[in-house]
């Protein structure tokens, strides 16, 4: 009949409704006509007045079993990869994290490099940033991985999952955790900036999300946080002593009037303040906050103030969302890492606030011939307690390595530190 061809042709209706008009629509009939259904089935008369109950009970166990599978499904869906391993700092009382910024990933082999030397540029492409990839994680053994936006370089790329897949390979090969944010080229092949989120998001030993659970609301995709909780066996087990936030800094303007670059919303500071509110009021914690498009105070910098280099402007956007000012009255995010600018690789201070960025990583990425693709590494440490068992979080500290042979360790500084004497003679050092 008409309904039955509509209810296997509509994909909109949840099958929990398909299954229970199906057998309202058997029961309905069973009813209507029992003794024609008990002649042809040759039953008795009892057994065929029996039947219409029977059916209702078999509709009934079989549309709440369905129901509950479902639910269990979304449930899953709802818990994520982040669900499957939760972060801790290791039995050193460390945890670290290696960025990768800007890998502009198009279509491997076949990708040329962009500002690389003349004899580097024959047998240089894609490949060389997934090496480098391998290179970090071999040399520092990183805890997280945190890939900050343009992982892919969608105008280039023939095919954006091959692509994603190809980007992320080291981190998913590795087993080790990684998560990532999108920058303002990543959705530039077929795939829509919600759908390379999704992508990011189902893939394996991944920690990204596509935005908070249950807020269909908030602008952008990939807006999260995760919890680093205390050494197993210590009282901060079940506690997160390290808070990191996920945001989209969107790709460009939407608003006609306002050229240039996108910003962080109101509606996703607000889930940034809710967030923090939160964790902070379970337990005292500091934050660190990544994503891709620097905010506006990256201009506040100059060579006498900030640790590394900046070789190019600061691509902001164009209009100041207050972003830094709601990260200040919140308190508890002590550094923000981000790309973008790819021959930019410094950390400034400001109003107790590290800005940093991580410099630019891929080969397919703009840069500049001569100076080394890089990494950025944070490396998260605990405090001893009196009695000899682990505590907080006791300094954070920051380095770069750059792709060369030796992998070179360079701009090694402390970004925080529980203790004040010990930040100020970071100032003083670096005052030097």
């Amino acid at each position: 009949m008409w309904f039955e061809h509509f209810l296997q042709t509509a994909p909109h209706i949840p099958q929990t409704v398909k299954n229970t008009v199906k057998c309202g629509v058997v029961y309905a009939n069973i009813r209507q006509h029992p003794r024609a259904i008990g002649k042809k089935a040759q039953f008795s008369k009892t057994l065929a007045r029996m039947i219409p109950t029977i059916i209702a009970v078999l509709c009934s166990f079989s549309v709440l079993i369905l129901a509950n599978t479902e639910r269990a499904q979304r449930s899953s869906s709802l818990i994520g990869n982040s669900g499957i391993q939760q972060l801790r700092f290791d039995k050193k009382g460390e945890f670290k994290i290696l960025q990768v910024a800007d890998m502009h990933y198009a279509d491997g082999k076949q990708t040329p490099c962009e500002d690389v030397l003349p004899e580097q540029f024959a047998h240089c492409s894609d490949l060389n940033t997934t090496f480098f990839i391998e290179r970090m994680i071999q040399a520092e053994k990183p805890d997280l991985i945190v890939f900050t936006g343009d992982n892919i370089y969608g105008a280039d790329t023939t095919d954006p999952i091959a692509s994603m897949n190809a980007a992320f390979a080291p981190a998913v090969t590795s087993n080790i955790p990684w998560a990532a944010v999108l920058g303002n080229h990543d959705q530039e092949s077929t795939l829509s900036r919600e759908g390379v989120m999704r992508h990011i998001v189902g893939m394996k030993h991944t920690l990204s999300q596509l935005n908070p659970p249950g807020d269909d609301l908030i602008d952008g995709f990939g807006n999260y946080n995760l919890e680093v909780h205390g050494i197993e066996g210590s009282s901060y087990v079940n506690k997160s002593i390290l808070n990191l936030y996920f945001l989209d800094s969107g790709d460009y303007s939407t608003v006609p009037s306002i050229p240039g670059y996108g910003w962080i919303k109101p509606s996703q500071q607000f889930w940034f303040q809710e967030t923090s509110t939160k964790l902070q009021n379970a337990s005292k914690a500091p934050g660190l906050a990544y994503f891709h498009i620097p905010l506006p105070e990256y201009a506040s910098f100059d060579s006498s103030n900030f640790t590394g280099v900046k070789q190019e402007g600061i691509s902001s956007a164009s209009v100041n969302s207050g972003f830094f000012t709601t990260l200040v009255e919140a308190g508890d995010v002590k550094a923000v890492f981000i790309g973008h600018d790819h021959v930019n690789d410094f950390c400034g201070q400001l109003t107790g606030i590290n800005l940093c960025y991580a410099g630019g990583f891929g080969y397919h990425a703009y840069g500049k011939a001569g100076w080394s693709r890089r990494a950025r590494v944070v490396l998260v440490s605990l405090e001893k307690e009196s009695d000899g068992s682990w505590g907080g979080v006791e300094s954070i500290k920051t380095w770069k390595r750059l792709d060369d042979e030796k992998l070179t360790k360079i701009d090694d500084q402390v970004l925080w530190s529980k203790t004040p004497s010990r930040n100020r003679r970071k100032k003083e050092k670096s005052a030097v």
